[in-house]
């Protein structure tokens, strides 16, 4: 084996390690990128969920039903501490379940982003 093949064989090994290397960079900030993604997302979905229930509750205990309910109970207040706690309630089943629907955000996203890959 001469120098030259010697040297050829080397630089070939060090192409290959390199590339290798890029691509393994390449799939850790893809699945950096995916994690980020579905954190932020599935925040966003929680965020929006137990606190669009939580103001419904109250725009609805402080309005609507209560008066409805007051109305038949003979009394506004009672009207206004039920509708509170049933939108309380569902708030708190809400936030309960926020696994579940971090799960489910992830399972969704992760179908559609891994989907692209076997195309290439």
């Amino acid at each position: 084996m001469s120098v030259f093949e010697s040297l050829n064989d080397a630089s070939t090994k060090a192409v290959d390690k390199s590339e290798l290397y890029l691509k393994k960079t390449h799939d850790f900030y893809k699945l950096k990128i995916f994690e980020q993604l579905t954190k932020s997302v599935s925040m966003l979905f929680k965020v929006l969920a137990i606190g669009g229930v939580f103001l419904i509750g109250i725009f609805f205990m402080a309005i609507s039903l209560s008066l409805y309910i007051g109305k038949l109970l003979d009394s506004y207040t009672a009207g206004f501490v039920i509708v509170g706690i049933i939108f309380t309630l569902v708030s708190l089943i809400l936030f309960a379940s926020r696994n579940f629907i971090n799960t489910f955000v992830i399972q969704k996203i992760s179908k559609s982003f891994f989907k692209d890959e076997k195309s290439i």
